[in-house]
């Protein structure tokens, strides 16, 4: 149609026919546009919609924002609920306060490069003034990459998934940026066990297995003997322990949840009921904390509600009106651990999780069967566990150095 123009001349401008929008679900039309200088520019631009339109290459109207977009997909995310609330704050803190007011449909990969550049190089107030590092900037792309599958495909608001094509940080740069955190060899292990299992000498030792002093004894000789997690060992069941075949089956675990925490069952990786072994020696370390807890039942009495953990709430400065029994909470732990690693002059950045670390790398060192060590670790594959844990140390490679003179007979030359 010709549209009047004031003080210029007139212009044509052309509606789409009524049609169904995929982003909204409803018929609609629109203006293609209003400023074309002949009618027969007009027409030429109604029939360029027409074949887009039917080749489906029109990319569909939508005033949905990223920010939106972001919501849906969190409210509609199917993961575990740990894995969901280690979203959000990536999506409330970094994704909405820089391109959550932007449209979908304008969304480029080259503007998501440099959201993911702004984020490694601006300082960040939630980061103690410092850029987010390589693995952070990954997290969020993959949050965003799964959000805009959602509305990717045919008869949907996108045709291609713009986080496909765009260039966040590679496993190279996040490896590269990852510090090396320290481990123990198998005699720094043997060491640290037995400082740890040696009684604090006070008249209050005289009492039997419910002094302080080696509460948590069993608990870190757990962590150190097996390649178990966190939340795993906080979730061993007595009933699942098979005493006569060494065998432990790992169906529950302990998981932080915001500011509280939670039992619930084993879901990583879909590895329901996963099992490992162990040997006769952490066997007896394990009868001797059934032991202490079973005193420990005897003196509680009814402030003690049985869950069946191992390593459950005991009594030590157990508030009044409060119960034992349960679940620890993992970040006591984590605390309690810190004040043991000082104790024991560990190294100050040494983490709880350094344990398993140490295990599967001393596990590697010895020439154990990758296949055994990566299943123990419950990792899904054994190259991972090599790529991962596999640690050049200055034992390993000046006994390599030793093999490898002594096989091209190095030492006979002088």
């Amino acid at each position: 149609m010709e549209i009047p123009r004031k003080g210029r001349p007139n212009t044509w401008g052309v509606r789409t026919p009524l049609h169904l929008n995929p982003a909204t679900g409803k018929k609609e039309r629109h203006w293609i546009g209003r400023e074309y200088g002949t009618k027969t520019e007009a027409e030429r631009a109604l029939r360029k919609w027409h074949t887009e339109h039917e080749e489906g290459d029109l990319t569909p109207r939508s005033d949905m924002t990223v920010a939106q977009l972001m919501d849906r997909w969190l409210s509609k995310h199917r993961g575990e609920k740990t894995t969901t609330k280690g979203y959000e704050p990536k999506v409330r803190l970094h994704i909405k306060p820089h391109i959550g007011e932007e449209k979908v449909v304008e969304v480029t990969d080259e503007r998501l490069d440099d959201f993911y550049r702004m984020l490694e190089t601006q300082p960040c107030p939630t980061n103690k003034g410092k850029p987010l590092g390589p693995k952070s900037v990954r997290h969020i792309h993959n949050a965003i990459s799964a959000a805009f599958e959602t509305i990717t495909g045919p008869r949907r608001l996108l045709k291609v998934n713009p986080a496909h094509t765009a260039n966040p940080p590679t496993e190279r740069q996040i490896k590269a940026a990852e510090p090396d955190f320290p481990t123990l060899n198998d005699q720094e292990t043997a060491q640290f066990l037995a400082e740890i299992w040696k009684p604090c000498g006070n008249r209050a030792c005289d009492d039997g297995l419910t002094h302080h002093c080696l509460r948590d004894a069993p608990l870190w000789t757990a962590y150190a003997a097996t390649s178990c997690r966190r939340s795993e060992v906080l979730g061993w069941m007595w009933d699942l322990i098979n005493w006569d075949e060494g065998s432990i089956e790992l169906a529950w675990v302990v998981v932080e949840e915001g500011n509280t925490y939670r039992l619930r069952k084993l879901t990583k990786d879909g590895d329901d009921n996963a099992v490992i072994y162990v040997d006769q020696a952490l066997m007896n370390v394990l009868k001797w904390q059934r032991e202490r807890q079973r005193q420990e039942r005897a003196l509680l009495g009814a402030a003690w509600v049985d869950h069946g953990l191992v390593f459950a709430r005991d009594g030590f400065k157990l508030h009044k009106g409060k119960e034992a029994g349960g679940p620890q909470d993992p970040e006591k732990v984590s605390a309690r651990w810190r004040t043991a690693r000082n104790r024991m002059r560990l190294p100050e950045d040494f983490r709880l999780h350094d344990l398993r670390a140490s295990k599967i790398t001393n596990d590697l060192d010895n020439h154990e069967n990758p296949v055994e060590v990566s299943a123990n670790a419950r990792h899904h594959s054994p190259g991972y566990t090599m790529a991962r844990y596999g640690r050049r140390r200055a034992e390993g490679a000046k006994k390599l150095a030793a093999s490898s003179a002594g096989r091209i007979g190095l030492t006979s030359l002088v």
